[in-house]
């Protein structure tokens, strides 16, 4: 299986981000890969705090590098999503950009 690294916002509203998190990798999985899901540790860490936010990208970028692809979700670029965008151009890890009609498609439901 090809592991895709899942690259979508975090901050801001987080509830909310990870609810759209999971559907991103609902339809990541249902498309046959393995996806790397850094969001999660939004769970354990809280993204407000500059430390934990650091100790979490930090973490999502270490795992970059056991991945075949970046597959990038939502309209917005965050400044995190930057840093994990450059960091896969530097090592040539594939950029795939999703767009929500795809996800509706393969999974159903509302575009978020």
């Amino acid at each position: 299986m090809r592991k895709v690294y899942i690259c979508a916002p975090l901050g801001g509203d987080v509830a909310e981000n990870l609810r759209r998190v999971r559907r991103y990798t609902k339809y990541a999985l249902l498309c046959g890969t393995a996806p790397v899901v850094p969001h999660f540790y939004a769970e354990c860490l809280d993204d407000s705090k500059s430390k934990e936010r650091k100790i979490g990208m930090a973490a999502g970028l270490s795992l970059l590098w056991f991945c075949d692809e970046i597959w990038i979700f939502g309209d917005k670029e965050t400044e995190g999503m930057k840093t994990e965008i450059l960091f896969c151009k530097n090592l040539n890890v594939r950029i795939r950009r999703i767009k929500d009609s795809e996800i509706t498609k393969k999974i159903g439901g509302k575009t978020p």
